[in-house]
């Protein structure tokens, strides 16, 4: 968070001293709103850039054996470009590699789901995946003792794809 408050602190200086700049070159021609008003521009081109690119960075910055299997886009009233381009604001990550099964029940999977959004720190939930019937649960001290006692509900298809095919 600091860094991009840096980033768009030094894009507005840098629209800033270019309109200087050019105002240097036109013999002092431009008028004087124009610098404040090229540092503003700056800054919210900035900001939307880094709010856009958020769910591509993070992404990108996952480790190995870390897929994306959900992105939720939303649109807001307060950005009224959200509704032609939704702004991906959260991301759910499975890890692939530490998927782990049990010897008396084949088809219950335990793994381990990574929740991302921007702005808060990330959150792990273990969940128990069924492949035979297409569900999923969360893994609490009771259904990992007993899968048949958890509380389960339909899993997604791409979480299926990727624990049960993959």
């Amino acid at each position: 968070m600091f860094i991009e408050l840096i980033a768009t602190f030094a894009a507005g200086f840098g629209a800033a001293g270019l309109a200087l700049a050019v105002n240097i070159i036109t013999g002092g021609r431009l008028p004087r709103w124009v610098m404040p008003v090229a540092a503003g521009l700056a800054m919210i081109a900035v900001t939307i850039a880094n709010e856009y690119s958020w769910g591509p960075r993070t992404a990108g910055g996952l480790p190995e054996g870390v897929v994306v299997i959900d992105d939720i886009q939303q649109s807001r009233w307060y950005q009224p470009w959200s509704y032609v381009w939704p702004q991906t604001v959260r991301l759910m990550a499975l890890d692939t590699v530490a998927v782990q099964t049990r010897d008396d029940a084949p088809d219950v999977k335990l793994v381990d789901l990574y929740l991302f959004a921007r702005w808060q720190p990330p959150a792990k939930a273990p969940q128990l995946i069924n492949c035979a019937a297409s569900q999923r649960a969360d893994a609490t001290a009771a259904a990992l003792a007993d899968p048949s006692a958890a509380s389960w509900s339909d899993a997604t298809p791409r979480l299926l794809a990727e624990i049960c095919e993959g």
